[in-house]
This record gives C-alpha cells, sequence and structure tokens, in this order.
C-alpha cells in the first residue's frame, strides 16, 4: 500500500512539474505578445510564477490559476514590472504600468 501512495504521489509531483513548465512557456508566449503590442521589450525571460490557487472556468470546471510576473523595458535602460494571469492555458488578466515613450 505504501509502494502505491509513493509511486501516486511520484506521478502527481512529474505531471505538476510537467504541466508547469508548459504553462511557463505559454506565459512568456503572452508575455511578449503584450510587449511587443505595447512597443516594450520583454527582458532576460523574466517571466516568473509567484502564485498558484485553483480557479474556475467559465463552464464552472476547476482550473490551476497561476500568477505571472515579468519585467519589459522601452528603451533597454529601466525595467518596469507587469504581470499576468493563466486559467489554465487562457490569458484572464494582465497589467502593464504606463510609461513614456522614449523619442526616436
Amino acid at each position: 500500500m505504501f509502494e502505491v501512495t509513493l509511486l501516486a504521489l511520484l506521478l502527481l509531483a512529474t505531471w505538476f512539474w510537467l504541466d508547469s513548465i508548459s504553462k511557463r512557456e505559454i506565459a512568456i508566449h503572452f508575455g511578449r505578445e503584450l510587449a511587443n503590442r505595447c512597443n516594450l521589450q520583454l527582458l532576460d525571460e523574466t517571466v516568473a510564477c509567484n502564485m498558484i490557487r485553483l480557479g474556475r472556468d467559465s463552464r464552472g470546471h476547476a482550473q490551476l490559476l497561476r500568477f505571472y510576473e515579468f519585467e519589459v523595458s522601452a528603451s533597454g535602460a529601466e525595467r518596469m514590472q507587469c504581470n499576468l494571469q493563466l486559467l489554465g492555458k487562457q490569458l484572464q488578466t494582465w497589467h502593464i504600468p504606463p510609461y513614456i515613450q522614449p523619442l526616436q
């Protein structure tokens, strides 16, 4: 019985790890897309998950809600803290602070 429980926990941990890696790639994609839309540069692949909790989608199904932080720059010199939320694979909310565009 102990071995079955241990195996189940190991499989659950492996699934969570692989799922987290794939969701981070999705968050990087959304971060880069949002930064491009705002004429900003996503810095150093800085997307990092800082919180995970349960959320519900539009059909009421429970999914993991992940909160990611990332940094962008308008000129390459300063950094701005931004964030986004993923519910499953879907972008829920995002925030990029106001900034002044550098003259070109």
